[in-house]
């Protein structure tokens, strides 16, 4: 089958718990809003979005027998997705948010040493572009994904972990975060030279993104985009950027455009809550760019 964007691996249920303030200070017991279980990690929100934005999308992982992978198929029960076992059961994270919208992640891969995505989940998808999630039960997928457009993002990669490196270097479109990186330019310079992306998107979160190409000189600045509404929660708001940049590649748009279709994306989902559960609609994302469809 044929497919806009083939998302492989990055399912997950996030337990949202909403703070006080964050660093949170010791105390023995804190009074806090609803805890809430809601659909998360970063393919889910790449793969939703896309959706959201009109893309056909394809989604493989693997997810555990359990009440939580039960919450990921339903949660995703729009799109086209390939379904594995994971033995360790489903990725988690519970999510620490304070009032300013800014979040401390405790992620729990569910991670089986060996453990690697089944070919035949994703091998008769006939996608335009491949979008890999940094699990490392996809690290194997490359060698099938010859030939296609792929991206990836390294989330807070510090530019020196050796576990980012397959997927930086053998990516064509790479996004990352600035959160732990001293040198961001060096370190997308370094992507560049080493590996074989054409492109690469470091996202600064309210002061907008970085961006690189092979061909492209210097390091380009973008403004993040004005949030349409009060900050709510800002989960998901990087996996909401690859999703609106993907849409713009998609439909053929030129790379400033689509960096700003991101950014719109990702301020959208600043101001609502929980982390994928209301992507912005293409109709809206056009709106807000003042750009017609096409």
């Amino acid at each position: 089958m044929s497919a806009d964007v083939l998302v492989l691996g990055g399912s997950g249920v996030d337990t949202t718990v909403y703070v006080p303030e964050l660093p949170l200070p010791y105390r023995d017991t804190y009074h806090v809003p609803p805890v809430v279980d809601r659909i998360g990690n970063t393919g889910s929100g790449v793969a939703l979005g896309c959706h959201a934005l009109g893309l056909g999308v394809v989604f493989a992982d693997l997810i555990g027998d359990d009440p939580q992978g039960a919450l990921i198929r339903h949660a995703l029960r729009d799109l086209d997705c390939r379904w594995g076992t994971a033995a360790a059961g489903t990725t988690r994270s519970v999510l620490l948010v304070g009032p300013d919208g800014r979040r401390l992640s405790l992620h729990d891969p569910k991670a089986t040493p060996g453990e690697r995505l089944p070919r035949h989940l994703y091998a008769d998808v006939d996608a335009a572009h491949v979008h890999v999630s940094i699990s490392d039960r996809c690290r194997d997928a490359y060698p099938d994904l010859e030939g296609r457009s792929v991206s990836t993002d390294l989330h807070d990669w510090d530019g020196v972990n050796d576990y980012h490196k397959d997927f930086a270097y053998r990516s064509d479109l790479v996004f990352l975060s600035s959160a732990a990186l001293p040198a961001p330019a060096a370190t997308m310079r370094d992507i560049i030279a080493r590996g074989r992306a054409r492109t690469v998107v470091c996202m600064r979160g309210a002061d907008g993104c970085l961006v690189l190409t092979r061909d492209g000189g210097d390091v380009r600045a973008f403004p993040a985009e004005p949030l349409p509404g009060p900050v709510a929660d800002s989960n998901g708001a990087g996996d909401a950027f690859v999703s609106g940049f993907l849409y713009g590649m998609r439909r053929g748009r030129p790379l400033e455009e689509s960096v700003r279709l991101g950014a719109i994306a990702g301020a959208h989902a600043c101001t609502v809550a929980g982390t994928h559960e209301s992507p912005i609609t293409e109709p809206l994302l056009l709106a807000r760019a003042g750009t017609p469809a096409g």
